[in-house]
C-alpha cells in the first residue's frame, strides 16, 4: 500500500511538474496565419499543414484564418497595418507579390518594403484541366473545339492577376485562340464549376483538380513546368506537346515589416522544420506542390527574379487591373 502511496505521489508531482510545458502555449497569444482564398484550396491547405507542425515546434497555438477575396490583395494590405510581433503572417502565393505590382497603380502595398520575408514554403507549376463541358481527349482535341467553337473558349482561375491568369493568357496567344478569363475567389469555387459543367478549362494549381483528375472526373491536359510534375508523371508540359508557355511559382510566408530578426529567424526554423519531415513533404507533394524551403534572404531573392521575369509578359499581354 506504501509503495503505491508513493508510486502516485511520484506521478503527481510529475504531472504538476509538466504543466508549465503543457500550458505555456496557452498563456501566448496565438500566431495566425491569414489566407487570402477560401478554405480547401491549396494555400489554405498547406498554410493548415503548417500550422499543425509549427504549433509544437513554437510552442504557442498557430491557427489560421481565411479572409478570402481580390486574390490576396485584400489580405497584404491588412497585414502591412499588423503588429510586427510576429503573431500577424500571410502564406502568399506569389503572384500577388510579384505581378500585382505591375498591374495596380494604387495597390495599396509595397512588396518589397512593407513586409519581412521569412520563409519559401513550396515551390509548383500549373495544371491545364478540362472539365465536362468540354469533349474527351487530349490537349490538342480540346483547343481544336475550342476553336471551333469561341464563344466557348473560356478558362477559370483562382483570381484575376495571378500567374495562372497570365498562364492562361500565354497559352491563348500561342494556340492562337481568344481566350476569355473568368476569375474566382479560389481555386476551390473555380473548381467546382469546372466539374459541374459551367466552365470547360482551368487553369491553376495542380492541387485544385488532381483528385478529380485522378478519379477520372476531369482530366489535367498538360502542366506548365519546364520538366513533369512528379505527382503527375503521365501528364506532359506544355513545352513537350510544342507550346512555348512556362509558368511557375511559389508560396511564402511573410509577416508586416520591420519585425525582430530573432523572431523571423526563429519562425524560419519552425518552417524549415515542418518540411523537413517527411509525412509532411508527402502531403505536401499529394497535391501537386513542391516543398522548397529558403529562408529570408532566399525568400528576397526569389520574390525579386520572379518580380522582373513577369514584367514583359504582363506588358505584352496589354491587361491592366484599373
Amino acid at each position: 500500500m506504501k509503495r503505491k502511496t508513493l508510486m502516485l505521489l511520484a506521478s503527481v508531482t510529475l504531472g504538476l511538474s509538466a504543466l508549465p510545458s503543457l500550458t505555456m502555449a496557452q498563456d501566448k497569444p496565438p500566431i495566425k496565419i491569414w489566407v487570402g482564398f477560401p478554405p480547401g484550396g491549396s494555400v489554405d491547405v498547406v498554410a493548415r499543414i503548417l500550422a499543425e507542425r509549427m504549433r509544437t515546434t513554437l510552442d504557442q497555438n498557430v491557427i489560421v484564418d481565411n479572409k478570402p477575396g481580390a486574390g490576396g490583395r485584400i489580405i497584404l494590405g491588412d497585414l502591412k497595418r499588423a503588429t510586427a510581433d510576429g503573431n500577424t503572417l500571410v502564406l502568399a502565393p506569389s503572384g500577388a507579390l510579384v505581378i500585382f505590382p505591375w498591374l495596380y497603380k494604387n495597390l495599396g502595398y509595397d512588396p518589397m518594403k512593407d513586409f519581412s520575408p521569412i520563409a519559401r514554403v513550396t515551390t509548383f507549376d500549373f495544371a491545364v484541366t478540362a472539365g465536362p463541358g468540354a469533349p474527351a481527349g487530349d490537349l490538342k482535341s480540346v483547343m481544336t473545339w475550342l476553336k471551333a467553337n469561341p464563344t466557348k473558349a473560356n478558362f477559370a482561375t483562382s483570381g484575376a492577376g495571378t500567374v495562372p491568369h497570365f498562364a492562361g493568357i500565354l497559352l491563348s496567344n500561342e494556340v492562337g485562340i481568344p481566350f476569355t478569363h473568368v476569375a474566382y475567389k479560389g481555386g476551390a469555387p473555380a473548381a467546382q464549376d469546372l466539374l459541374a459543367g459551367q466552365i470547360p478549362l482551368m487553369v491553376d494549381t495542380a492541387s485544385e483538380t488532381i483528385e478529380h483528375h485522378r478519379s477520372g472526373k476531369l482530366k489535367i491536359l498538360a502542366v506548365t513546368g519546364e520538366a513533369r510534375s512528379s505527382a503527375l508523371p503521365e501528364v506532359p508540359t506544355l513545352k513537350e506537346l510544342g507550346i512555348n508557355v512556362v509558368a511557375d511559382a511559389f508560396f511564402g510566408l511573410y509577416g508586416p515589416a520591420n519585425m525582430a530578426p530573432d523572431r523571423v529567424q526563429k519562425i524560419s526554423d519552425a518552417v524549415a522544420q515542418a518540411l523537413n519531415n517527411p509525412e509532411v513533404q508527402s502531403r505536401i507533394r499529394g497535391f501537386g506542390l513542391v516543398p522548397s524551403y529558403s529562408n529570408a534572404q532566399g525568400l528576397t531573392s526569389t520574390q525579386a527574379s520572379h518580380y522582373k521575369r513577369w514584367e514583359s509578359p504582363i506588358k505584352a499581354s496589354g491587361y491592366t487591373a484599373e
